[in-house]
Parts: structure tokens; C-alpha cells; sequence
């Protein structure tokens, strides 16, 4: 179908700051909700949520077939999500044209103090009922740093890394929306040359990652190849993987993560649809040694999402610590889904894929806390004179990202969280 919300041309009678993440050309999706109201589906333009229920009882959708009033005031964009790509592209497709200036068919202008709701008036919620949760481990600069870390530099990548996305199921209950704070984990630690303790994690981290939502579901058996893997996709999300490095060190043998990843995960409150993403593809890497069939694709599966981490203590300025790209990704997400359901895994709406680690090949680029300050040798100097080797009680870890091409930005909002301090057991 005709992606016509994309047009580099559009312009809306919505005033949007010329470096607002949430253009004509986003109309992203998530949830929210205004005092006195329940939970409602919306759409964002610059300042504003679009209430998509409102849209809808102004006549807007009446072609569509589908229950608005039970899709639309929902606690979760499962039920729109599974109306398909055909209905969902049309939505934002519609609101495109509700929203332009120079539409022939609306002019709801007139209409703007119905259907658009302040920010700053509302709550935005988690936007997905998170059925299951895996998190990749895919971008070759972080996984060789890692190797670097903590085995060989010479033989930094473990024998299976190039040929198969890496990954592991991790805990959906424990991913929040942005905004929502954090209390530091709490678990065992081995310190050298003693027994292991219990209390507060000392290191710890963030991760940079991109998240992904399944849109269409599959059977159990199933396998979902390459070249049909967008049309299970419906989105992309920003992605924290929260992680307690002296916990993880401890327990990930032999079983992998476990305490020092499933505490807590952040994500956006904003789903930025694939459609919208379509101008920034970009080619990945060249895959060495050939991968096998299965996971060979055709096309530019990578898109060009520049991301940034900030930092901000407590009661100080923030630093930006990372500047990174995701398309470094040297797996991309048409690979990690076909290597999910190859076993005949099946794949349900709502569902959340993380790309891993986001590393480019500078430390300025490195995705997380272990890199940038080198397993703590190169601490990362604050405004306010403190300094960083990982995050503190009171920091807020701030996660933003952006395309950006012919004149159009297309945002996914903030991820952030504020750590507090831990409540040992005792």
C-alpha cells in the first residue's frame, strides 16, 4: 500500500517545533490516560496526543469496520496492533490527512481542541500487554569489547557468535514505561578471593538497545522467514536493559542471565510503526563468514536511528556518555525473528524483541557503562565534578533517538529512569 503519512512535504496546522521528535510524517502509537478518564489509544504530533477515540466519535473511521470504542479506549494497543498492517497503516495514514494543511476532503482545524490533548495534561503508560520478552545479544563492536573485557582480545567472539543471533528469554512483568523509577537490585556478589555475598549491586549499568514488536502472529510450528519477517513487525521502541554486573558475573554460569537482568527494563512510551522508518534504511554489514540460509536476506534491513545516552545525577546537570547508531546492528531484527521461530517457536501480538547492546566502534559510541568506563579503569567526569565508572542512587539514565533525512525527524520520545536506593532483605 501507499505510504502517504511518509510525504517529506506534508505540513500540518499543528504547530510542531522544528526539532520535535513527533512530526506529521511519525504519527507514532501508545497509550494514555487524562485525569478522569480511562486509558486511551493515541497517536503524537508535536506537543500534543491525538486521542484516537475522540477522532474516531467525530466520524473519522466510520469506513472502518472494526469496534472503536473497544480498540481505542483500551488499556493496551494489543487489540489495535492485531487488526492487521492493512487497517493500522490506513489509521496513520487517515490521521495524516485529518491533520494536514491543505487536505481537500477535512479540515478539522475546527475540530483540534477535541482531538488533541497537551502532554503535559496526561499520563503516558506502558503501550503493550508484553506477552513474552527476548533480548539479543547482536552488535558485533559490543560483543568484541565484552570478549575484550572479560576473555581474550585475540579471540574476543565465541566460535558460534557470527553464525547465529545470540539471544535469551528474558522476564516481560519487570519491563516499565518510561519515567518510572528503579530500585536498585539487590543479590549475590563474589568478591575475589572470598564467598559470596548478599546486598545492594554495586556496578550498576545501562544497556542501549532498540525493541521491537510483533504485530502478527504465527502457529506453533511455524517458522517465520526473512523476507516475511517486516510483516510481523509492527514497531520500534527505545530500550533500556537495566543489568546488575556484579550480580550477572556471579550467576550467568551456567545457565546465563538470570537476578542481574530481570529487575527492570525501560522502554518508550512511543511505538515509532516500521512504515514510518521506511526512508531510513540502511545496508548492514557484510556477514563473514556466509551465514546459512535460513538467515540470508535480500535488501537494507538496518535503518539509520541515531541514539544518545544521557546521564543526570540528582540534583546536576546531565552529560551525554554515548552517542551510537542502530545501524552498527550486525544482526538485524528479519534475522533474530527468523532465528527465533526457526525451531517452530510461535509468536504472539504484543511480544518484545531487544537488539541487544548498541556499540559502534569508538568509546564514545560504547552502549554501556562497562565499556564507556572500560570495566571502571576510565571513569567519565560529571559536570559537577562527581565522576562515573556506573550509574549511582539518584542518577536518571536518560535514552533518546532519531532519524533524520530531507528535512523530516522522526523521534521515538525518552526513555528514562531514575535509580533509588536498594531495600536489602534482612
Amino acid at each position: 500500500m501507499s505510504i502517504s503519512a511518509n510525504d517529506p512535504n506534508l505540513e500540518s496546522w499543528v504547530e510542531v517545533a522544528p526539532n520535535s521528535d513527533f512530526p506529521i510524517q511519525n504519527l507514532p502509537f501508545g497509550i494514555f490516560r487524562k485525569e478522569g478518564q480511562a486509558p486511551r489509544a493515541c497517536s503524537a504530533i508535536g506537543d500534543y496526543v491525538i486521542d484516537l477515540l475522540a477522532v474516531a466519535e467525530h466520524g473519522f473511521f466510520d469506513d472502518f469496520t472494526f469496534d472503536k470504542k473497544a480498540v481505542f479506549e483500551n488499556q493496551y494497543l494489543n487489540d489495535f496492533i492485531g487488526l492487521g498492517k492493512p487497517i493500522t497503516n490506513e489509521i496513520r495514514n487517515r490521521l495524516a490527512a485529518i491533520l494536514d494543511t491543505d487536505h481537500d476532503e477535512w479540515d478539522a482545524k475546527e475540530l483540534g481542541e477535541f482531538i488533541l490533548v497537551p502532554m503535559s495534561e496526561v499520563e503516558l503508560l506502558l503501550p503493550i500487554q508484553i506477552g513474552d520478552y527476548t533480548d539479543f545479544y547482536s552488535s558485533i563492536e559490543h560483543a568484541t569489547n565484552i570478549g575484550s573485557l572479560f576473555r581474550d582480545p585475540e579471540n574476543a567472539l565465541l566460535p558460534n557468535w557470527r553464525h547465529l543471533p545470540v539471544g535469551y528469554h528474558g522476564r516481560a512483568s519487570s519491563i516499565i514505561v518510561s519515567g518510572t523509577d528503579i530500585k536498585r537490585p539487590c543479590g549475590q556478589q563474589k568478591p575475589a578471593d572470598a564467598p559470596p555475598v548478599y546486598g545492594p549491586c554495586k556496578l550498576l549499568d545501562f544497556e542501549l538497545e532498540m525493541g521491537f514488536v510483533i504485530g502478527k502472529q504465527t502457529n506453533l510450528g511455524d517458522a517465520v522467514a526473512t523476507a516475511n519477517a517486516e510483516d510481523h513487525i509492527f514497531g520500534l521502541i527505545l530500550f533500556n536493559d537495566w543489568s546488575a554486573r556484579d550480580i550477572q558475573k556471579w550467576e550467568y554460569v551456567p545457565l546465563g542471565p538470570f537476578l542481574g537482568k530481570n529487575f527492570a527494563s525501560t522502554v518508550s512510551p512511543w511505538i515509532v510503526t516500521l512504515e514510518a522508518l521506511e526512508p531510513f534504511r540502511q545496508q548492514g554489514p557484510v556477514q563473514d563468514p556466509e551465514v546459512l540460509p535460513y538467515l540470508q536476506y535480500e535488501g537494507k534491513k538496518n535503518y539509520d536511528v541515531n541514539l544518545e545516552v544521557a546521564i543526570k545525577p540528582e540534583n546536576g546537570a546531565e552529560k551525554v556518555v554515548c552517542n551510537s547508531n542502530f545501524k552498527y546492528m550486525y544482526w538485524n531484527m528479519c534475522q533474530q525473528l527468523a532465528h527465533h521461530t526457526v525451531n517452530g517457536c510461535n509468536i504472539k501480538v504484543g511480544d518484545m524483541y531487544a537488539s541487544g547492546t548498541i556499540s559502534g566502534p569508538e568509546r564514545g559510541s560504547y552502549g554501556s557503562m562497562l565499556e564507556i568506563s572500560w570495566k571502571g579503569t576510565k571513569p567519565v567526569d560529571m559536570p559537577d565534578g562527581t565522576q562515573r565508572k556506573f550509574i549511582h542512587d539518584g542518577d536518571t539514565v536518560i535514552m533518546r533517538g532519531w532519524c533524520e533525512k530531507d528535512g523530516v525527524r522522526i523521534g521515538f520520545g525518552e526513555a528514562n529512569g531514575k535509580i533509588l536506593p536498594a531495600t536489602p532483605v534482612t
